[in-house]
């Protein structure tokens, strides 16, 4: 296959061909080699360098050369996909050129030609197709004029039209412009022109298989026209663009030129014009609503009339950079697959699968109604049990930036609403400068510790917050200092807190709860198993041939060397034990360390905590309760005495007035209904009480002890021991009713450590009962009482183990008193 070169590269001494100048007189019919060529088309009396590189156009080639008249045979084959190798004698054109070859080169496999077409052919019969094709051609007459006026008026034209193009194309050679005006004859012009310019294969196959001059100068000149209109439009564009290109190079030259004034003024590339010039080039491809934009404008005309020394100047600036850098309407886009928000929800976090479920339902509303305004939640539960985390994963769940700071401490309602501008120094409140930080207007953003805000003369920050977690408001939130509504209604905000008590009613009422109970010692294990024991043996260095951990040690550590409800004392405490690990690895010991429930002494010294335990037996006067505290629940021992010969109730214990009070309920309970529980009025009006609770240090208050204390003073008075593996909760009223109470599971939690296996809870706290996870319920006797009655039925021991006029001796004190005797002194209550 053949194809048209513009220029023909000697890449070896090129090998001359003797043939004559002048026309060769051919045969009308003769055999010839046919040479297929590729996207281009060869006309009579026409020069033109050709390459041929297919094995067996080379031998068509071949053969050619070695005839005398060193012709051969050119035609255009029908589809530009077609090859030398493979043509056809029907993938090609009937009507050809036969060409002189002048000159042949060999360069590595491509023989360069340069040819001269002689006459113009007809394939009349194909002789074979094998080593190359051959044929036998008819030599077709010379082209005749039917209109002679017409052939002269379409020779002026296309010369016209020529004139018009070499106009638009300076870069061609003088001698081919001298060429082409000077061709007197029509048909020579045409074949010319055809070979010059790429005026369409099929248009220039037409002009070879042209019969007439008349025919022929028709289809040049409509293809010339053709040609000569899209030379205008392509002179057209390329003009405008100079224009343009003129322009923007005369601005440039102007812009230099006023940074060299401004630069031998001393003004330089800080000065005022400088910056302004830079900030009006941002707002102008910045994406701001047109409220934002037309204030921005607004502040810009201001700054460009300051100089650089005025205050206001550096206010402006500040304030418009602000302006350009948040996120008005940029948006992370968002990931809602909701298995595999449970995925990372499962792998970030182990248990809590009531606080996962809650989370999801949120996502799956989201996901069905992508324009809901995002929702609020509050997170509360003691320190360590993953709130901080938990919002993490959420992020990472759906995909969004992560924002958190620490409400604890704040005291300025300005560091969630900002100064104004007016004061020296002022800046965005913490909510505006964290949207600025992560560039979306959409991420989750953390209000860690909102139950420790606080508040003084100068400001509520709780009440500021009132309308930065209002759906219904926070879409035209006004920072102070920007003083412009910016849409929060798109951030998932997050808030926690280790208690609900502190934080306002109508702030909790804009937020959904979500509660994280304490961890049981079994969830302990497991956490610190998969999650707590690896991260350590990570940050200290350590691989897991250095260092090892068993179960019965993680329960000693859980026991006796932390008191939580979460696990981060847990796991400070096991990075205490790998750094000692560290140690060793790092001095030289290779080998593994065990670490086993005796070792843990030898690394860490004596148990931090003696919690309580349930006692093998309980005197009379005694029950076992549990409580609620930050840091998980508790199990305590409310202790009654008797005070003989004395009246009144004295309490001690460090007791809150709630928890008083339940005492005093518990003793005028008990004395009221005297007769219908086996009691002698005259032993509780004869005799003081006191009640203790240990622990005297730790201030204690709430209602929910009112069962214990009313067990304790009940055993006290009809002997009947309360049942040692028993310990209950409950509030009480003077009409025998035990209302429900709080921190169920974490009271449960603290039960079941101490050995306890039986639980007392109001009936009202049934739900609760599904909180407590499955291992820790199904060892326990769970007993739910509506009333005291119910309390004490299962409460109490069914015998008496000593009457209590024998174990006070209640005769003889009594002959004391009436002798005068005052055995001892009763505070009242």
């Amino acid at each position: 296959m053949a194809e048209k070169n513009e220029k023909t590269k000697k890449t070896e001494q090129p090998e001359e061909t003797s043939s004559e100048a002048s026309t060769i007189r051919l045969p009308k019919h003769l055999e010839l080699s046919i040479l297929p060529l590729q996207n281009t088309t060869l006309f009579p009396q026409t020069v033109v360098p050709l390459a041929v590189g297919r094995e067996r156009s080379i031998k068509a080639v071949e053969a050619a050369l070695a005839s005398e008249d060193k012709l051969i045979a050119c035609v255009t084959v029908k589809t530009p996909d077609t090859n030398g190798n493979d043509a056809k004698p029907s993938d090609l054109h009937e009507v050809g050129t036969i060409v002189n070859v002048k000159r042949m080169m060999r360069a590595e496999d491509v023989v360069q030609l340069v040819v001269q077409g002689t006459d113009r052919f007809r394939i009349i019969q194909w002789i074979d197709e094998k080593p190359f094709l051959k044929a036998r051609v008819e030599i077709l007459p010379e082209l005749k004029v039917e209109n002679t006026e017409e052939v002269e008026a379409l020779k002026r034209n296309v010369l016209n039209l020529v004139q018009e193009a070499l106009a638009m194309l300076p870069q061609v050679p003088p001698e081919i412009r001298m060429t082409v005006m000077g061709q007197g004859d029509p048909v020579q012009l045409s074949y010319f022109l055809g070979s010059v310019l790429d005026l369409g294969e099929e248009n220039e196959q037409k002009m070879l298989e042209a019969s007439t001059v008349d025919e022929l100068l028709t289809l040049s000149h409509a293809a010339l026209a053709k040609e000569v209109e899209i030379m205008n439009i392509r002179t057209k564009i390329a003009s405008e663009a100079q224009t343009e290109m003129d322009k923007a190079q005369r601005d440039y030259v102007l812009r230099q030129q006023m940074k060299a004034i401004q630069k031998e003024l001393g003004d330089g590339e800080t000065g005022e014009q400088a910056e302004a010039d830079q900030l009006r080039e941002r707002l102008e491809t910045a994406d701001l609503p047109e409220h934002v934009h037309m204030e921005a404008e607004r502040e810009l005309k201001r700054m460009e009339q300051l100089p650089q020394s005025a205050p206001d100047f550096h206010v402006i600036r500040t304030y418009l950079e602000y302006v350009l850098e948040l996120p008005w309407k940029k948006s992370s886009e968002e990931k809602l697959d909701l298995e595999e928000a449970r995925k990372i929800l499962d792998e970030d976090h182990y248990g809590l699968e009531d606080v996962k479920e809650r989370i999801l339902e949120f996502l799956a509303v989201i996901k069905l109604r992508p324009d809901s305004k995002s929702p609020i939640m509050l997170l509360v539960g003691p320190p360590g049990v993953g709130k901080t985390s938990l919002g993490r994963s959420i992020a990472r769940s759906l995909g969004r930036e992560f924002e958190r700071f620490s409400l604890g401490g704040m005291r300025d309602e300005a560091e969630l609403r900002g100064h104004r501008r007016t004061y020296i120094g002022a800046m965005p409140g913490r909510i505006i400068q964290g949207l600025r930080r992560v560039g979306v207007n959409n991420p989750v953003l953390m209000l860690d510790e909102i139950d420790k805000l606080g508040n003084d003369y100068r400001g509520d920050p709780s009440s500021a917050l009132l309308e930065i977690l209002d759906p219904q408001q926070n879409d035209t939130f006004r920072d102070h200092y920007l003083d412009l509504p910016f849409d929060l209604s798109k951030i998932f905000f997050i808030a926690t807190a280790n208690d609900l008590g502190p934080i306002p009613a109508p702030l909790r009422d804009r937020m959904e709860i979500i509660s994280l109970a304490g961890y049981s010692d079994q969830e302990k294990l497991s956490i610190a198993k998969q999650y707590l024991v690896p991260r350590q043996v990570e940050e200290n260095g350590l691989e897991q041939k250095h260092f090892e951990i068993t179960d019965e040690a993680i329960n000693l550590l859980t026991a006796r060397y932390t008191r939580e409800a979460g696990v981060r004392q847990l796991e400070r405490t096991i990075g205490n034990i790998a750094r000692k690990v560290a140690l060793k690895v790092a001095t030289g010991d290779k080998e593994k360390v065990r670490v086993d429930a005796e070792d843990v002494q030898e690394f860490l010294g004596g148990p931090k905590f003696y919690p309580e335990q349930a006692r093998d037996e309980l005197p009379a006067g005694v029950a076992t309760g549990m409580a609620w505290t930050q840091m998980g629940g508790q199990v305590l021992f409310i202790e009654a005495t008797l005070l003989p010969g004395s009246s009144g109730l004295t309490l001690t214990g460090q007791l809150g007035d709630v928890m008083k009070e339940s005492a005093t309920a518990a003793r005028s309970y008990l004395w009221s209904h005297a007769a219908e529980l086996g009691i002698d009025p005259a032993h509780i009006k004869q005799n003081g009480v006191h009640l203790h609770v240990p622990a005297g240090a730790i201030p204690k208050d709430g209602p929910s002890a009112g069962v214990t204390m009313v067990s304790a003073m009940a055993s006290l008075y009809t002997g009947r021991k309360v049942r040692s593996d028993t310990a209950m909760t409950g509030e009480i009223t003077l009409s025998g009713l035990v209302f429900p109470v709080g921190g169920i599971k974490e009271k449960v939690l603290a039960a079941h450590r101490a050995g306890i296996t039986r639980i007392i809870m109001p009936k009202k706290n049934d739900a609760v009962v599904e909180e407590i996870p499955e291992d820790v319920r199904k060892d326990l006797e769970i007993i739910l009482s509506a009333n005291i009655d119910d309390v004490l039925e299962a409460a109490l021991e069914k015998e008496p183990s000593e009457p209590i006029s024998k174990r006070y001796s209640l005769p003889e004190i009594q002959a004391g008193n009436e002798q005068g005797g005052d055995p001892m002194v009763v505070k009242e209550e």
